[in-house]
């Protein structure tokens, strides 16, 4: 049996120890995201808290925990007859990224309940985690699915599986916790709200506290069980600690004041529904128990606006989660007494403090020096500096721009059916979805099609000695569903930094583009990799993530300047989708090439662009080339290379939502005849 590190050995995560242990108070606050970068004792800590946890009682052989002195009546294994309960340790159930839907809430023998008309139904994760914890790891890899499948099963306590009307209901509460590293992919905002308490973490940078953090890990490793006795006292009285505040917590009053300072806070930080009111004060009535008192205090309601408010924050998926601390005590000093006249409105019925947010991005005008650009084309020099006021770039570097405002994009697809991961850009076939058709199981049977399964059957009743209303049903006659729906992409940016770009107003709008590109690619589910090129060759910016919010902190901080090698930027992207098609085959990628196609640099850098480009088409990459050129004299050298890609060119006008007609159609057709050039 192995023997997990001590809750209360673990060094400098205040914050993160104190969301848990209120959650083991209160496990209405509605679990505990924990958020930060790797090798900071999210998991050992999460862990930990298990051992800390009171034993349950449970009615013998209840494959679904349930609770001898208020059993379910509805429980798949009862009606259970009262009586004494077997006592056992709490559970921690860990939940992989990779698990299937059936794993998660369980699977009904659907040949049985067809033939034999029994539920035979198998527990799942859900079922096992009753009355104990639920941890995920990396939970922003979760499939949507399965998320949403979780969240509704924590918020509802119960989970429910329904297949071709046969219904199975069991108790599902649990402790939730999930832990994450924003660096690989953000959770949508509406599941982040899910969430009751949200904690950042991070390594300390205090050198004693790393010594002493490496100093308990080696004693730990050598010894677990030598070390996990020397802080089983420790552990001891914090499991006391817990049990005395879960006792004390019904006891705990929420008066009238602390009430309104949690309703004004909500208020005065926009968050929207009413999710947050109801964990701010569940938090602060388990604080105060925590504390010992039955009375909530103000610092009680401070305390849980820091950890209840952060993450309800985000208004778009670029938005890092924070709260203002300073405007969070100006309004609860605002709303701290007894005698408000106007307990609907915060501060007596003022507006609550404006949150003016971030500050605008630089303005895309004129630079502080107008000379000629020597990288832009002589006949261009003239429509660079009056129509867009660029700045030079020569072959040194620039200041990175601000983007402007991001938009809307008509939405880009891989053509053809493909079979990745789930998500919403192209179409694929998937296990949820639209039923397009039937075929014999692989393996265990998930979806049933009912008519297919039915049609196999039927012509051999009589064979079957069939003599009731029943269908007879063999295991040969089952038919699988296969389904259609949406999967995500892997988009790669190619973007051009060249000096020909490096026009402030040009610049901020290419940047914008991406940054439209970027959210469309966030709410479609798609990995995203950033590529650049300037000067005398290319970088990849941001290998292939989840994490968008990463690829618009690279694409803020791009410099511009330098020639334009478009060849070195096609040959990067080549490279790196070879290496991304070995480690995940499944995940079709999109080229999205943004530039204006004026190849710089080297002998015939035209003749290298198209060479280049010709690789990709070769080996069927779907691209779109964002033509970024502007002004009354166009080369028009971007729409050759797409041409050159098998894809197709679209403007910075046309590629906004309401503008653009017929890209995904462009896309497609050029996927077909590349297809059919191939095939010939």
């Amino acid at each position: 049996m192995s023997t997990h590190f001590p809750f209360t050995a673990v060094v400098g995560q205040q914050d993160l120890q104190l969301a848990l242990l209120l959650n083991s108070v209160s496990p209405a606050i509605g679990g505990v995201l924990v958020r930060g970068e790797k090798g900071t004792a999210k998991s050992t800590a999460v862990r930990a808290l298990s051992a800390l946890l009171p034993p349950v009682d449970v009615v013998s052989g209840c494959r679904f925990s349930c609770d001898p002195a208020a059993a379910d009546p509805a429980c798949p294994d009862g009606p259970h007859e009262p009586g004494a309960g077997v006592p056992r340790d709490a559970r921690m159930v860990e939940l992989p990224v990779g698990a299937s839907e059936d794993r998660l809430v369980g699977a009904l023998d659907i040949e049985r309940a067809l033939a034999e008309g029994v539920k035979a139904f198998e527990p799942g994760l859900l079922a096992d985690a009753h009355r104990g914890i639920l941890y995920v790891d990396e939970v922003n890899l979760l499939h949507d699915h399965l998320v949403d499948l979780l969240l509704d099963a924590a918020a509802m306590g119960a989970s429910y599986v329904e297949r071709e009307g046969v219904s199975v209901r069991h108790a599902a509460r649990f402790l939730l916790v999930g832990t994450m590293n924003p660096e690989e992919g953000e959770l949508r905002p509406q599941l982040l709200d899910r969430f009751g308490l949200t904690v950042e973490v991070a390594a300390s940078r205090e050198t004693g506290q790393r010594v002493e953090v490496v100093r308990r890990r080696l004693a730990y490793d050598d010894d677990p069980a030598g070390f996990a006795a020397g802080w089983a006292g420790e552990e001891e009285a914090l499991r006391a600690r817990i049990a005395a505040a879960r006792a004390l917590l019904p006891a705990v009053v929420l008066g009238d004041a602390p009430l309104r300072q949690i309703a004004a806070t909500c208020a005065a930080f926009e968050v929207d529904g009413m999710r947050a009111d109801i964990v701010m004060a569940r938090t602060a009535t388990a604080l105060a128990a925590w504390a010992g008192r039955t009375e909530v205090l103000a610092e009680d309601v401070r305390q849980a606006a820091l950890l209840a408010l952060p993450h309800r924050r985000r208004r778009n998926p670029f938005d890092a989660p924070g709260l203002d601390e300073d405007k969070l005590d100006d309004t609860l000093e605002q709303n701290g007494g007894d005698d408000d006249p106007d307990p609907d409105g915060p501060g007596g019925g003022g507006r609550p403090p404006q949150d003016d947010g971030p500050g605008t991005p630089p303005d895309p005008g004129r630079g502080a020096d107008d000379t000629p650009d020597p990288s832009v084309p002589e006949q261009d020099r003239g429509r660079e500096q009056g129509q867009e006021q660029g700045r030079p770039s020569g072959g040194g570097e620039q200041r990175p721009v601000g983007a402007t405002e991001p938009f809307r994009t008509k939405m880009l697809s891989v053509p053809g059916l493909g079979e990745g991961a789930a998500g919403r850009r192209s179409r694929a076939r998937t296990e949820h979805g639209r039923t397009t058709g039937a075929r014999r199981p692989e393996g265990a049977l998930t979806k049933l099609h009912l008519a297919a399964t039915v049609q196999a059957a039927a012509p051999h009743q009589r064979a079957r000695g069939r003599s009731g209303r029943g269908l007879v049903v063999r295991r040969d006659d089952l038919r699988q569903a296969t389904r259609e729906g949406r999967e995500g992409n892997l988009v790669l940016f190619v973007v051009d930094a060249s000096g020909s770009m490096a026009a402030r107003q040009r610049m901020a709008a290419v940047k914008g583009a991406v940054l439209s590109l970027l959210l469309d690619a966030y709410q479609r589910r798609d990995k995203v990799g950033l590529v650049t090129f300037r000067g005398r060759d290319a970088e990849l910016v941001l290998p292939p993530t989840s994490s968008v919010d990463a690829a618009a902190a690279r694409l803020e901080l791009l410099p511009t300047g330098g020639r334009t090698p478009v060849a070195a930027g096609l040959l990067k992207a080549h490279e790196v989708l070879r290496v991304e098609r070995l480690r995940d085959p499944s995940r079709r990628p999109l080229l999205v090439v943004v530039t204006d196609g004026r190849a710089t640099g080297g002998p015939g850098p035209v003749a290298l662009a198209s060479r280049a480009a010709r690789l990709h088409a070769a080996e069927g990459v779907a691209s779109v080339v964002v033509d970024c050129e502007s002004g009354p004299v166009r080369l028009g050298l971007a729409a050759e290379l797409a041409r050159d890609l098998g894809g197709t060119a679209v403007t910075l006008d046309e590629l906004r939502a309401d503008a653009i007609t017929g890209l995904v159609k462009g896309v497609r057709e050029a996927g077909k005849r590349d297809i059919t050039r191939r095939a010939a």
